[in-house]
């Protein structure tokens, strides 16, 4: 099973670089996963060796998804991943060139926790992404920290009762 804390699905191989390496400062880069493809990112979760069909279940902390993929738009992707039981809890943040209104109406109501659109400047884009990573995984805290909704001792995913 992947020990992963980050996923990012990201199409553009210089954008996923430039992702990864802004992500080493924050001193988690060798458990992140890029995947480039819609297809893929499914797989990733709901395919026949998928996350969700191992039976020591380890989600992301974090999904980095870009809208504009190819095969599968990043918008499916959200749409099935938030509609899951089992995946709707994972933090998932947009991370795209696309600024509009539209796109960011469609990504809230489908689920997306976070919008952010791509900045053009490399050092920017760098701090971007640095900060994104700071933030969900220093700073937030989601179901899956800690014993008591995260995981029991067996490492598998425990949802709170609603």
């Amino acid at each position: 099973m992947d020990d992963i804390d980050i996923l990012v699905v990201e199409d553009n191989s210089t954008d996923a670089e430039l992702i990864l390496e802004a992500l080493q400062g924050t001193g988690i880069r060798d458990k992140v996963r890029a995947i480039h493809d819609g297809v893929e990112a499914l797989d990733y979760f709901f395919g026949p060796e998928g996350s969700l069909k191992k039976a020591d279940v380890r989600l992301p902390k974090l999904l980095i998804l870009d809208l504009k993929l190819p095969k599968v738009s990043g918008l499916e992707i959200l749409k099935r991943i938030k509609s899951d039981m089992r995946t709707k809890h994972v933090p998932t943040v947009i991370f795209t060139s696309s600024s509009e209104l539209q796109d960011r109406i469609e990504s809230h109501k489908l689920g997306a926790n976070s919008y952010i659109v791509k900045p053009l400047d490399a050092d920017m884009f760098s701090r971007y992404v640095h900060d994104i990573g700071e933030y969900w995984l220093s700073m937030n805290k989601t179901i899956f920290d800690g014993d008591q909704f995260g995981r029991d001792k067996k490492s598998k995913l425990c949802m709170p009762e609603s």
